[in-house]
């Protein structure tokens, strides 16, 4: 028997006089008054279509009113066009959560509810789950001591270890049984009247999940990602509105789902990038979860194998809960991890890989090789001059892709025909060296004729649904060695893989950035976790041109406590996060000075407004100083806590407006993942 849910909470009334106030997905902070359209059909939650300038633009209705606002003729203001919803969209519990997330994030309220609500302008027909919610149809497996203490604690209120009783990590080893812990939570609270969200890091791990959800709880599950049609995601958040669907599974912009009477939120592989949004606004879906779920009073459970540096710190703190899973569940162990010197090899792989592959192959189990880096070659250099081989119009090499014969810039696309000799002293001794997945592709396939060997990587993977396709083929045993960049690395469940090959595990240490470290070792361990889940004969080769750097040596080990003992020794030290708040600023503009003077104007702002404890760092050029044709600069806002640095931000951004050059773009970042 469960519960009935409550109705939505609606938005103030529409006035009779038919005066509505809108917000647009602009960067302004600004309610815009119009009159209602011809059928007076508009009202508060819906979306409407608007006159903005010259333009028809689509606008949101968040109130309405009974006079034009003071000083406003009413025979100045504009009537809405047309209405775009039958029904409203999103109601007063929405527009609370987007009044936060324009508040936090220092963006429009009009963009915070772009970024929640799905584009679609109608509801378009989807497949959706085929079973009933009431039947269960998912077969649920023993749980073992360590997976039902978890459930325990997630389920019957507050850890005696604990002073937080709504915030859990389940930290456990790759196989352990964290997504069976996170259905049965999910199970026990929708037969409690409660709503479920389900957030996972890339749309191929929501189909996965999906699909075990789909299987477990039926009708009553949705998803929204950013791969179904805008008319689909439409129809699934207003199944979620009706209460129809009451489990929604989804990357990132699944946080907003419109779920009401909400028991849980629960992010899987939580140290994840991709949980933070890289256009306005740059919301983090931790962040909103960690809002949404105090609010709410709803539960938030995270889990990794592989906690961020923030999380880790929490847990040390006991601000948050945690609940240990520490073995395979189905015959595996942890695999054997060997890291191995790239010195004197030539190609791409070691004899001792080579070795590996064969060895694997002969016992009729697969292959798994990840390199973080698409195209043949990705570095032009001439032995002579010097000379690189960069893009026209961003301060990046270019990448050599093979298949097409084309020299490639993958921040904007633009591409050469790769030069025979070198373009400034004509030598001969100039090519492209390092390697990426297509030359990977092409020496296991010189080296294993006999294998049958597929490739995943953005290039490789063009056609809808051939990401899938792939996957399944290999989970069928159809393929004998896969290889790819991180989408292989993540979540993935292939019982046949024995072997996994990391071909180059130090691509991300070089750079400028202070979470490079950590980036590099949960990836290494992250995808050794796709090895031997099934097995206790699982292996791993870390190839490596830097086999003493504390994040191979410690990946390698699979030790995550060590490694976070000294990387966070390393942050507190030099006073970036966890034990320090950021806030970035990046402008860009076509015309270099023009970027110049914006940042120097923004430092000049800065300076007299920063917070006791704070400090600022720049101005300075992007580590990446040149995208597509704009130049990017930067300072960062740094101090001890948010709260402050907030209202600075504030202070700097209203300042900054009087004036502003309108060919200069300014972004905004608060607590930035990335500092390139």
């Amino acid at each position: 028997m469960t519960a009935a849910l409550p109705s939505p909470a609606p938005l103030p009334p529409d006035d009779a006089d038919g005066y509505l106030d809108l917000v647009f997905d602009i960067p302004v902070n600004q309610t815009f008054t119009y009159r209602k359209d011809p059928k007076a059909e508009a009202a508060p939650g819906k979306r409407v279509m608007a006159p903005f300038g010259k333009r028809e633009v689509m606008g949101y209705v968040i109130g309405g009113r009974e006079s034009p606002p003071e000083g406003i003729a009413p025979s100045n203001i504009k009537a809405v066009r047309r209405v775009v919803d039958k029904e409203p969209v999103f109601d007063e519990e929405d527009l609370a959560l987007a009044r936060w997330v324009s508040g936090y994030y220092l963006c429009g309220l009009g963009e915070a509810l772009a970024a929640m609500i799905p584009s679609g302008r109608r509801a378009s027909a989807f497949a959706a789950f085929p079973d009933d919610v009431e039947e269960m149809t998912g077969k649920a497996l023993e749980l073992s001591d360590e997976q039902r203490r978890a459930l325990e604690a997630l389920t019957a209120g507050k850890p005696a270890d604990s002073s937080t009783a709504d915030r859990f990590y389940l930290y456990g080893i790759t196989g352990s049984g964290k997504t069976e812990v996170f259905l049965r939570a999910a199970e026990y609270l929708l037969k409690a009247g409660k709503s479920v969200i389900y957030l996972v890091p890339e749309i191929s791990l929501t189909h996965q999940t999906a699909e075990a959800i789909g299987k477990r709880f039926g009708q009553a599950a949705a998803t929204i990602h950013s791969g179904m049609t805008p008319g689909a995601r439409l129809r699934e958040w207003l199944r979620i509105r009706r209460g129809e669907a009451r489990i929604v599974v989804g990357p990132r912009s699944a946080v907003f789902a419109p779920a009401r009477n909400l028991g849980i939120i629960i992010i899987d592989e939580e140290q994840d990038g991709s949980y933070k949004s890289g256009n306005t606004p740059r919301y983090h879906a931790r962040q909103v979860a960690m809002y949404r779920t105090a609010r709410e009073k709803a539960r938030l459970v995270m889990g990794s194998a592989t906690p961020s540096a923030e999380a880790w710190k929490l847990i040390a703190s006991k601000g948050i809960a945690r609940l240990d899973l520490s073995r395979r569940l189905a015959g595996g162990s942890p695999p054997e991890v060997v890291p191995i010197s790239l010195e004197h090899t030539e190609g791409c792989l070691t004899r001792e890989l080579k070795e590996e592959i064969r060895k694997t192959a002969a016992l009729g189990r697969q292959t798994i090789l990840f390199l973080n880096r698409r195209g043949f070659s990705y570095f032009y250099h001439c032995r002579d001059c010097g000379y690189e081989l960069t893009c026209r119009h961003c301060s990046v090499s270019l990448t050599y892709h093979k298949d097409r014969n084309r020299a490639v810039c993958h921040y904007c696309g633009y591409s050469v025909t790769p030069p025979r000799a070198c373009p400034q002293c004509g030598s001969l001794e100039a090519g492209f060296t390092g390697f990426g997945t297509e030359m990977i592709e092409e020496e296991t396939s010189r080296t294993f004729p006999d294998l049958r060997i597929a490739r995943v990587d953005a290039d490789s993977l063009s056609a809808k649904g051939s990401l899938q396709e792939t996957l399944d083929r290999f989970r069928a045993g159809q393929i004998d060695l896969l290889l790819g960049t991180q989408m292989v690395a993540k979540g993935l469940n292939f019982p046949g893989v024995r072997l996994v090959g990391v071909v180059l595990a130090d691509t991300g240490l070089h750079l400028p950035d202070f979470r490079a470290a950590e980036r590099t070792f949960s990836l290494i361990v992250q995808v050794a976790g796709r090895a031997g889940r099934y097995f206790p004969d699982g292996k791993v080769i870390v190839q490596t041109l830097r086999p003493r750097d504390p994040a191979i040596t410690r990946s390698c080990a699979l030790d995550v406590g060590g490694f976070f003992t000294v990387e966070l020794a390393q942050r507190k030290a030099l006073g970036f996060p966890p034990y320090s708040r950021l806030i970035r600023f990046t402008v860009r503009s076509r015309d270099a000075l023009r970027a110049e003077k914006a940042v120097n104007r923004l430092a000049f702002l800065a300076r007299p407004l920063l917070p006791s404890g704070a400090n600022m760092l720049g101005p300075s050029e992007c580590p990446i100083g040149i995208i597509a044709e704009n130049h990017r600069r930067q300072i960062l806002l740094r101090g001890p806590a948010m709260g402050p640095l907030h209202g600075a931000a504030r202070t700097i951004l209203t300042r900054y407006e009087k004036g502003k050059d309108s060919r200069v773009y300014l972004e905004v970042d608060v607590d930035p993942v990335s500092l390139l």
